[in-house]
């Protein structure tokens, strides 16, 4: 079997705009006919041109005419073969990511098998994941986030995140005592509402200083959050191993990061306990298959970043349904996710279900995609 074209679609996406504006979605044909099913995450990108442009390139010099189970050689050649692109960031490895996991829908079909069976095999049926806390009113009444966390835990949800300091931008930066004090607040309401039935973590994007991370830390440790994630820029893994030093609360990072060698760096100085990769980005289903082995010689968990569209994130399942240290999926999603797949993926009660079908395990609804081509 050989791989013998590429067809970018792009799509515009719905309100809100849960995975970006744009989700970009690639297919690979072959030979046999078979069709795999990738995706490029693009944040709030608004022109794609350029990553459209740099799939295309990278198709015509590294995959078509190769057979698609040569997933590890392509993906060197792809990483390895241009000098310039030995540290390729955030540029190029979501296109990398984006034609791997393509290739392994490919190969999970030529087998009629899931791609968790052929990374090891499923280890759960059930799959937790986490909702997204709504923030808005708050801040002005803590109470609110106590009605908030109930609702939650009536849906099913065991596990929340929500992003309490504002602004995101820029950083890093202070906040005051009595701004900390109003988040511990909040945590206090949430706490009052739902006890110890809601995971909580704190989300953040790297918005302290290192001395004010430590102080935030210090201040909400008594209500045990989940995690406290990218406390600092992610960039400085020194720093962020310093705030993980002075805190027990874990410290959650590496939706950011790209490629085992940043994740062992982040890992070896135990600057996370939780590891947060993105499927979509930081090199594809095998890559991250590695990270994730990675973190459990360290007995770290993996929580896998979701901000992308449904490929992407079926990707992100295969890869939790066969890792022996998966903690919890992110899943933000919203109504399209589920209409542009013949089967969507499963969400019910604060958990995922695993697909059985072949390969990645969705199929894109031909007719939908049709009426959101961008």
């Amino acid at each position: 079997m050989k791989v013998t074209g590429l067809e970018t679609i792009l799509i515009a996406n719905i309100e809100p705009y849960r995975g970006g504006r744009y989700w970009l979605f690639v297919q690979l044909t072959t030979d046999e006919g078979i069709i795999g099913l990738g995706e490029r995450p693009t944040g709030l990108a608004r022109r794609l041109d350029s990553q459209i442009g740099l799939l295309e390139e990278l198709c015509e010099e590294f995959v078509i005419g190769k057979s698609p189970f040569q997933i590890e050689r392509i993906w060197q050649e792809i990483y390895a073969s241009r000098h310039d692109w030995r540290h390729p960031g955030l540029a190029l490895t979501p296109a990398l990511s984006a034609i791997e996991m393509a290739l392994w829908d490919i190969v999970g079909k030529a087998t009629e098998q899931p791609v968790y069976n052929l990374l090891g095999g499923q280890m759960r049926e059930q799959l937790r994941a986490y909702a997204y806390m709504p923030t808005e009113g708050i801040w002005e009444d803590p109470r609110k986030a106590g009605e908030i966390a109930s609702k939650l835990v009536e849906e099913g949800n065991s596990a929340c995140k929500f992003d309490p300091f504002t602004p995101l931008f820029p950083h890093p930066r202070d906040f005051s005592l009595s701004a900390i004090r109003r988040i511990a607040e909040i945590f206090q309401a949430i706490r009052d509402a739902v006890g110890d039935h809601l995971e909580v973590g704190i989300g953040t994007h790297g918005q302290f200083s290192t001395a004010v991370a430590i102080r935030v830390a210090k201040e909400l440790e008594e209500f045990s959050p989940f995690w406290f994630e990218e406390p600092v820029p992610p960039e400085n893994v020194d720093e962020m191993a310093r705030v993980a030093a002075h805190t027990s609360i874990p410290i959650a990072s590496g939706e950011r990061l790209v490629t085992k060698f940043e994740f062992a760096d982040l890992l070896k100085k135990q600057a996370a306990q939780i590891i947060q990769l993105d499927v979509g980005q930081c090199g594809g289903i095998l890559e991250a298959k590695k990270i994730a082995g990675m973190a459990e010689a360290h007995y770290a968990m993996i929580a896998p970043h979701m901000y992308c569209g449904p490929v992407a994130a079926a990707a992100a399942v295969q890869l939790d349904a066969c890792s022996p240290n998966f903690l919890i999926q992110e899943f933000n999603a919203n109504r399209l996710h589920s209409d542009i797949l013949k089967e969507p993926i499963r969400f019910e009660n604060g958990t995922i279900t695993p697909p059985t079908a072949p390969g990645l395990g969705v199929e894109l609804d031909e007719a939908v995609v049709r009426k959101r081509l961008a």
